[in-house]
């Protein structure tokens, strides 16, 4: 008489849900202390990191406003802050720096290995840090070098550079002296003055 161990192969068991195809969160990355630290924002980009990945991807994953506007992210400034909480909280890890006009940055999950792909930056598997969300303390992200080297930046005032003040092709106009006319006879109050005078002292 089998007794379930052996003589006959258990039925595989099949789950009751829709769909055959899922996203794996592991309940130790949704009950550790970085994961409940996260701001709405962050934790749902990490859901969107959790479906895309496939084995023999992880590493590549996308985080470009090209492919998540379709899934309902509507802020590129949104999109920002919560990648910078996940790869802080250990819970992505960068791969490849993007840079314009169309290159678009990679990245990794950190409950799972980092695959072995091509095309990586200097420095990305070096320093990935598995199981990196279980750690209480911030992580300190090494920056990596894209594939292109650092592009060196202009240094510009916020508003853009002034444009110089126009002079005529003179030369600065020089300010005139204006003085008033004082006529022949000299000056009407100061001659009504000295009449004044005269008769007061004759008085």
């Amino acid at each position: 008489m089998a007794n379930g161990r052996g003589g006959s192969k258990r039925k595989r068991y099949q789950p009751d849900r829709d769909g055959t195809q899922f996203a794996i969160l592991p309940f130790v990355v949704l009950d550790c202390e970085n994961f409940i630290n996260l701001s709405h924002p962050a934790k749902a980009l990490l859901l969107e990191f959790a479906r895309q990945y496939g084995a023999g991807y992880n590493g590549r994953l996308l985080c470009s406003m090209r492919h998540l506007a379709p899934r309902g992210f509507k802020s590129a400034d949104v999109v920002t802050r919560a990648k910078r909480e996940l790869i802080s909280g250990g819970f992505i890890h960068e791969t490849v720096m993007g840079h314009r006009p169309n290159k678009a940055s990679w990245y990794g999950v950190t409950w799972y290995p980092l695959d072995k792909l091509n095309g990586y930056d200097e420095g990305a598997e070096k320093s990935f840090v598995r199981s990196a969300y279980m750690k209480s303390d911030a992580l300190k992200i090494t920056p990596l070098i894209p594939s292109k080297g650092i592009e060196s930046k202009t240094i510009a005032p916020c508003k853009g550079i002034e444009k110089p003040l126009s002079i005529p092709p003179n030369g600065a106009v020089t300010a005139l002296n204006v003085t008033f006319p004082i006529p022949s006879n000299g000056n009407l109050l100061d001659n009504h003055l000295t009449s004044n005078q005269v008769k007061e002292s004759r008085g």
